[in-house]
C-alpha cells in the first residue's frame, strides 16, 4: 500500500503555497496531490517520495499532518479501464471513500489512488485481477 499524507488547513489564500514551500525546502518530490475543501477548511492529500521527511517538514511549518494507507494501482489508459476496477470493487461490497489520479511513470498507463473501507481486501482483489499495485518503493 501507499502512504498518503493528509494536511488539514484553513481555506484561505496562500495555504497551498505554504505547504508546497515546506516540501520544496526539503527537496520532497510530489507524486500526487488532491485538494478537498469546505467553506472554512480543506484537506490536502499528498503522495510523496519520502513520507517521513515530508511529515516532519509540514509539522515544522506549523501544519497538522496525518499519514494514512491508501491503495495505488496502474491500469491501461483507455476508456472503461477505471470503470472495470470500480465495478469489481463494488461487486465485492467494498466502499470507495475517495479516489484521485497520480503522476504515472509508464506511457499508456494511468495511476490511480483509492481509499476504501477495506484496503487489504481491495489489494487482494486487484492483484487477483492482475492489476499492478503501486507501493512507496515504486515512486
Amino acid at each position: 500500500m501507499l502512504k498518503q499524507i493528509s494536511v488539514f488547513v484553513e481555506n484561505k489564500s496562500g495555504r497551498l503555497c505554504a505547504i508546497t514551500e515546506a516540501l520544496n525546502k526539503e527537496s520532497i518530490d510530489l507524486r500526487s496531490l488532491s485538494v478537498a475543501d469546505t467553506t472554512d477548511f480543506g484537506i490536502v492529500r499528498l503522495i510523496v517520495n519520502n513520507t517521513e521527511k515530508a511529515v516532519n517538514a509540514l509539522k515544522d511549518g506549523g501544519f497538522t499532518a496525518k499519514v494514512t494507507d491508501v491503495v495505488g494501482f496502474g491500469i491501461d489508459d483507455k476508456a472503461g479501464a477505471f470503470y472495470e476496477v470500480v465495478k469489481s470493487i463494488e461487486e465485492k461490497g467494498i466502499n470507495i471513500e475517495y479516489a484521485y489520479s497520480m503522476m504515472g511513470k509508464v506511457s499508456g498507463k494511468a495511476d490511480i489512488v483509492v481509499r476504501t473501507d477495506n484496503n487489504p481486501e481491495t489489494v487482494k482483489l486487484l492483484q487477483a485481477k492482475g492489476i499492478n499495485i503501486i507501493t512507496n518503493c515504486d515512486i
